[in-house]
Order: C-alpha cells, then sequence, then structure tokens
C-alpha cells in the first residue's frame, strides 16, 4: 500500500555495511570484496555468481571458521582497482561495466562469460580503473 501519511524510513548511517564471510576465507584490507550465491563475503575471484559489495575496510580471517563466524567491514563507493593486462579497460570503456578478475583487479570483458559484474566504470588513469560499486 502506498504511502498516505509522512512516514520515518528508517537509514543507516555513511557508506559502511557489515557482512557475515564465507567459511575458510580470508579478505585482505582493501580488497575488491563480494557476496557469493548464498550472501557470504569473500574477496573477488573470477566467477558468474558474485555481487560486488565494496572494498573490505579491514583483513578478516575466517580461514579455520564457519560460515558467518566473523564479519568484514565493506566500503561502498568508487575504488581505484588494478587493471587486467590480458582484457584492459580503456578510456573507451568509460560508463561500461567493470568485470571481476580477482580481489585487486578488473577487466574490460566478461572474458567469455566467466565473470562478474564489478561496478560502472567512471575513470582510468594512472592510480587504476575507478569502478563504482553501489
Amino acid at each position: 500500500m502506498a504511502l498516505s501519511a509522512d512516514r520515518n524510513t528508517p537509514y543507516r548511517k555513511g557508506d559502511i555495511v557489515s557482512d557475515p564471510v564465507k567459511a575458510s576465507t580470508k579478505i585482505y584490507a582493501g580488497a575488491l570484496v563480494c557476496l557469493d550465491a548464498s550472501g557470504w563475503a569473500q574477496p573477488g575471484a573470477t566467477a558468474t555468481t558474485l555481487k560486488a559489495r565494496g572494498r573490505a575496510e579491514e583483513q578478516v580471517d575466517n580461514s579455520d571458521g564457519a560460515n558467518g563466524a566473523v564479519r568484514v567491514q565493506v566500503r561502498r563507493g568508487c575504488f581505484a582497482f588494478k587493471n587486467s593486462g590480458s582484457d584492459a579497460i580503456a578510456r573507451s570503456h568509460i560508463g561500461g561495466t567493470a568485470y571481476i578478475v580477482d580481489d585487486e583487479t578488473v577487466a574490460a570483458t566478461s572474458g567469455t562469460n566467466t565473470r562478474s559484474a564489478a561496478g560502472k566504470i567512471i575513470d582510468i588513469d594512472a592510480e587504476g580503473v575507478w569502478v563504482e560499486i553501489l
């Protein structure tokens, strides 16, 4: 039903989320973090079932833990990641989609449908490929 009066809609302050980490997984600070098909946080990797979540704000080691035994703080926003050498992103790709190669690298294509989308390509410069992950 649509609103018929004002509503105090709940919100979260800031642009940081906390996600439960997948079992037997280590995430490094600064890594591209994704959610797998079951919703567990893991480092970016070449796979077709990942959803980009943002950048890890801390290192989290769940190497010996079960799914969700620890959580990782993830910042949403726009970040510079390394450009893939073999499937490099160029200025002509700005506005398009970057694809996940690993937890620090993005590529121009899905690699023949083997990579998940990282986010929107905002810029490319000496720091890397700027990808917006929302």
